[in-house]
């Protein structure tokens, strides 16, 4: 996503497959795009892994009006496939290894939707049925058309809220769940406080949780995360995935970056384990603060846990 979408201008095209193919050289074998992104998202991924397709799972969404958030909602299902089609194409291989529906639709009901993904993984076009920040009945509903393989949500040291429900449903029904914006929309890095400006098109520009104030008041958390990270002589995003991979064995975690250096300490978090001390230190921290700052300006609130 953030190569070329939300988070300001994109990267050169060629810095992008560097970035995307070192990441396969350092064991990376995931990776997740969107229509929504741009058909340029999907092309560059597409482009990318191609020397080594067979290697790696490729995920991508559909589920906006036209792919543009701006326009609404659409997962009408000869909708679905148009963007199945498009995406096939896009992405320079001939079946889609994980197809997310973006956010539910409620104009579609979602039997409808689950339905028209069983039909294309019956058809060779896609393997895998996926959500993205939708709520537990919906949930329920799609997984008796068509078992969901994924649901991917927010999830991170400052945004705890899947744990209450999400979590213990993906348990029961063998759901795997895939946490993105694992560092907090890189704040949990320790790299940004309140004075850290942010580019022309970087949708934290509109988040709350990212106003000046909050981050300020968010600080004591980066600090307290610094102070842990430096007694194990890891950075603070090397603790926060470690401590997402801790919670449960099929949680996959998806950091995002566009820089090789940032490439190579978050993958650093997979190698890190964390001791019974360090998990009691960290959840003391977390129980002890009220992170501050919604996530999501109220347009955006309404798409997700439906």
């Amino acid at each position: 996503m953030g190569l070329s979408y939300g988070y300001g201008p994109a990267v050169d095209k060629q810095q992008g497959i560097a970035l995307i193919r070192a990441a396969f050289e350092q064991g990376v074998t995931f990776f997740d795009t969107a229509e929504a992104y741009g058909a340029a998202n999907e092309q560059l991924v597409g482009e990318a892994v191609a020397p080594f397709r067979e290697n790696v799972v490729l995920a991508t969404k559909f589920g906006f009006r036209d792919g543009n958030t701006k326009l609404g909602l659409d997962s009408r299902p000869e909708r679905i496939r148009e963007v199945a089609e498009e995406s096939l194409k896009h992405l320079r291989t001939d079946c889609i290894d994980l197809f997310y529906q973006h956010r539910v639709d409620p104009a579609v009901p979602m039997e409808e939707v689950a339905g028209t993904i069983k039909d294309l993984i019956v058809e060779g076009k896609v393997k895998h049925f996926g959500l993205s920040e939708a709520g537990a009945e919906s949930i329920r509903r799609a997984h008796v058309v068509q078992p969901v393989t994924a649901l991917q949500s927010e999830y991170s040291l400052w945004w705890r809220q899947p744990e209450q429900e999400i979590l213990p449903l993906c348990e029961s029904l063998g759901i795997g769940f895939v946490p993105f914006s694992p560092l907090g929309k890189g704040f949990l890095t320790g790299k940004i406080d309140e004075t850290t400006p942010f580019g022309e098109g970087d949708f934290r520009n509109v988040v709350p949780r990212f106003s000046p104030e909050a981050r300020q008041a968010n600080q004591a958390l980066v600090d307290r995360l610094g102070t842990i990270a430096a007694d194990r002589q890891a950075t603070p995003a090397q603790i926060a995935l470690a401590w997402l991979l801790v919670q449960k064995p099929w949680i996959v975690p998806i950091p995002g970056t566009t820089k090789a250096h940032r490439l190579t300490e978050n993958l650093g978090g997979a190698d890190l384990t964390l001791t019974p001390s360090d998990l009691r230190e960290i959840d003391s921290l977390l129980s002890n603060m009220q992170v501050q700052g919604e996530r999501y300006p109220p347009q955006l609130a309404g798409l997700v846990g439906r």
